[in-house]
């Protein structure tokens, strides 16, 4: 397995040509330390799809009764019982939760970086 190469500079430094009074090179970023106005509009993840199930048992039935609903009666009340419950879930999700993964989405963000925008200059 070979070593990993590292920066002439930590080579030098680690072997102590450094420590006669002079410093390490300073590391200084590329850019300030601040955040962007906005970040990249990403995809959310689609969530799982809901009431599979009552749907299959409920186009099932209609298959085995020549595409009626009246002998279906009780799948369909199923199916859209299960579809309400759904919905009621998703308009209960607060706005300013995080995800069950913990990252907030990017529009979410963006809304939170344009209240408290990053400061440029100093008063």
């Amino acid at each position: 397995m070979a070593a990993p190469a590292y920066p002439a500079w930590v080579t030098r430094w680690v072997s102590g040509q450094w420590r006669n009074k002079k410093r390490p090179p300073a590391l200084r970023p590329p850019r300030t330390l601040a955040l962007a106005d906005k970040v990249a509009n990403r995809r959310e993840r689609a969530t799982d799809a809901t009431c599979i199930t009552e749907m299959s048992v409920m186009m099932a039935c209609w298959k085995q009764n020549d595409f009626k609903d009246t002998p279906c009666a009780e799948e369909i009340r199923k199916f859209y019982d299960c579809v309400a419950k759904a919905e009621k879930e998703h308009k209960n999700e607060n706005e300013d939760t995080l995800s069950s993964r913990g990252n907030l989405p990017s529009s979410k963000v963006n809304k939170l970086l344009k209240r408290f925008p990053q400061m440029t200059r100093y008063v």
